[in-house]
């Protein structure tokens, strides 16, 4: 561990361990960097235990990294104990801890997406059957709610407004309801947790005596269920290092709230603040068009970015008659780069603001024969196979996880009909007894006759054979194959598919589940059922499936994806299509437009991720419902100046196909009258 290779600032943050520390750390200023060598600073020269030591981050692939940055530090002698976790996983261990004193058992389920919206639309049904539209927008709200740490009973509906109206009176049921099942959704763990902390001084004395030093990346990501539930760890001894950029605070749209790192002098009286500006990523011409973007927004703590790596090219700004052309441009100026420079296709981004703009890029792409990933899409773990047979997993491990249970009951078919299901569910309601135990006894439903009956039968007797297999056998992943071939899955996927190319693939991706489970048996110490499903559970929410995503960006492909999937990513070319009002800064359904500061920090983003060459990209004309309608370049191109752009980005704009044509004809004119003479 050399701390001399540290820049000044760098090395001042790393030895500051005692009370709280502001690290205002620029994109591409080295932060991670910082954090692992203050953790090693913290374990080898303090002498600081590991397992009083808690680093947070967001997403489980930075946790990996920033744990294996401090093993190569320091030996993995020294890292036994040390937790280094996303939000969530932190708060799953304090839940694990104490979750029973609110009634729950400790084989909880956790309730994401498809899970929370069956529930709710099910719970809304029965109680308002036009609601059912707004499901979505009531599991926002609720999630909202949540991140707010706002409990049922404190939940208040906005005037005329249908959709509040009706979150009040899901809440309090959608909130029973989970209990019911044994269950809590994804933000139950932070507002739970802080709630156990708060009303348990036991539990709260535990945790903080445990991590004494605590350090949280992305600081200006949090939420306010997040922001309290450091505010309760730390309270105490004050030893809070946080890190982030408010420059680059771009989820305000999911609860992150900018204002936490805003005010940390305010909250932590006496705090340390330290700027990172020196960006070791980009060139100083890319640099200097970041900074003046997000010079426009109110700033309290202004960074100013500066690199040693020389001035570089300067911003080509290039202006398209429509997308068509957009992605034309695009593609020509990759394989002309790729020619001059000799770097791969994966040197190349196209970045923009929505997912559904990359549809002409990826058919410009495919007609030029050039690699491509698209980063975005479904998660693997929410395609429909593969939920089906988690549900199974779920079940054997929770029984009264009623949402998943009624998920597989007639998967695949087995002779429970609807008619059967419902009479079972209101059996389960009139005698006030789960579901499960009504399977398991059903003589309140004789009535159903022998069939459907002996059907139930069956279905339980699998549930707890598979129960007991999972609890003794040494390879659950075996277990798992053994149990989709017991149901007959791949037989009812291959015959469900529309076409062979669409049942190949389903099927590859149960046998990618069955992989996903061997390795997680091979990573852990003491693998258990449960352990796998909370790892699946606790995947980033906010990106594709892990694995699915690092394959990608390894493979020798041009990389496509939006502006808030490239946070945190690099590339030596970045192409920023799509610059336009309505897009960048984007507008609602409405036609109103979003928070300008947030969007700004958005093209900031996506600006630095460049290190040697950026393109900008605006259309005159946007096809939107299949017709072109005109469209005004954004206003922040106007915020970058002129002597940073390429002399060739500031010519004349290029040519529609029409114009080409226009001119051509003229031409062509002249020439027939020169002849005529």
């Amino acid at each position: 561990m050399n701390i001399a290779k540290l820049n000044p600032e760098q090395r001042t943050a790393v030895l500051h361990t005692e009370g709280p520390l502001l690290l205002l750390a620029g994109a591409g200023s080295g932060k991670t960097r910082v954090i692992t060598m203050r953790i090693a600073y913290l374990l080898r020269e303090k002498k600081i235990g590991p397992e009083h030591i808690l680093a947070v981050t967001f997403t489980n692939k930075a946790s990996r990294e920033m744990l294996q940055r401090v093993i190569g530090l320091v030996g993995r002698e020294r890292c036994g104990g040390i937790v280094i976790s996303t939000f969530h996983a932190l708060g799953m261990r304090i839940l694990r801890s104490g979750i029973e004193r609110f009634g729950y058992k400790k084989n909880f389920s956790i309730y994401t997406g498809a899970d929370q919206e069956r529930l709710l639309r099910d719970l809304i049904r029965a109680t308002d059957s036009k609601g059912t539209s707004l499901v979505s927008q009531v599991l926002w709200c609720i999630s909202s709610a949540k991140n707010r740490l706002v409990a049922p009973r404190n939940f208040k509906p906005r005037h005329h407004d249908p959709v509040s109206a009706l979150t009040a009176r899901i809440y309090p049921l959608y909130q029973r309801s989970l209990r019911a099942c044994n269950a809590v959704d994804f933000d139950d763990i932070l507002m739970l947790s802080a709630q156990l902390l708060v009303e348990h001084a036991d539990l709260l004395s535990l945790w903080r005596k445990q991590f004494l030093y605590v350090m949280v990346d992305e600081y200006q990501d949090t939420n306010f269920a997040q922001y309290q539930l450091l505010r309760l760890l730390c309270d105490e001894h004050r030893n809070l290092c946080v890190v982030g950029d408010d420059d680059q605070s771009i989820y305000g749209w999911r609860g992150a709230a900018p204002e936490n790192i805003l005010d940390f002098e305010r909250d932590y009286k006496g705090a340390r603040v330290i700027k990172l500006e020196q960006n070791y990523r980009s060139t100083c011409n890319i640099l200097a068009a970041a900074n003046a973007v997000i010079s426009h927004n109110l700033r309290p703590h202004p960074k100013k970015l500066w690199s040693a790596a020389g001035a570089g090219s300067g911003v080509e700004l290039l202006s398209c008659h429509d997308d068509e052309e957009e992605a034309k441009l695009v593609v020509q100026r990759i394989m002309t780069r790729r020619t001059e420079t000799g770097d791969p296709f994966s040197s190349f981004a196209i970045l923009y603001r929505t997912n559904a703009q990359s549809r002409p890029f990826e058919e410009q792409l495919r007609y030029e024969n050039i690699p491509y990933v698209l980063i975005g899409g479904q998660q693997f773990f929410d395609r429909k196979e593969v939920k089906d047979a988690l549900a199974y997993l779920r079940v054997i491990t929770n029984p009264q996880d009623e949402v998943n249970l009624l998920r597989i009951l007639n998967y695949p078919k087995r002779g429970i009909g609807d008619s059967s299901a419902h009479a079972l569910i209101e059996t389960s309601a009139r005698l006030h007894k789960p579901i499960w135990e009504i399977l398991r006894h059903p003589q309140a439903l004789s009535h159903l006759g022998e069939k459907p009956l002996a059907a139930m039968h069956n279905f339980t007797a699998l549930i707890v054979n598979f129960r007991h297999r999972f609890r003794t056998t040494r390879n659950a992943a075996n277990t798992f194959r053994e149990l989709i071939d017991a149901i007959g899955m791949e037989e009812d996927v291959w015959r469900s598919a529309e076409n062979v190319e669409q049942g190949k693939r389903r099927l590859e991706n149960l046998a990618e589940a069955v992989s996903a489970f061997a390795a997680y048996e091979s990573r852990e110490s003491q693998p258990t059922l449960a352990g796998f499903l909370e790892k699946v559970s606790l995947l980033d929410a906010d990106e594709p499936n892990r694995e699915e995503k690092e394959n990608k960006l390894r493979r020798d492909a041009v990389v496509l994806m939006s502006l808030h999937a490239s946070k945190g990513l690099e590339f030596p070319h970045v192409f920023l299509a799509g610059l336009e009002e309505e897009t960048l800064p984007h507008c609602t359904a409405d036609g109103e437009t979003a928070d300008l500061a947030e969007e700004r920090r958005l093209l900031y983003v996506g600006i630095t991720r460049a290190q040697k060459s950026l393109t900008l990209l605006h259309a005159r004309h946007r096809k939107k419902y299949g017709k072109l309608r005109p469209r005004q370049p954004s206003r922040f191109l106007s915020e970058i100046p002129q002597e940073l752009l390429l002399p060739s980005a500031v010519a004349a704009p290029v040519q529609s196909e029409a114009e080409k044509d226009q001119v051509a004809n003229v031409f062509f004119s002249k020439l027939k009258a020169l002849l005529d003479e």
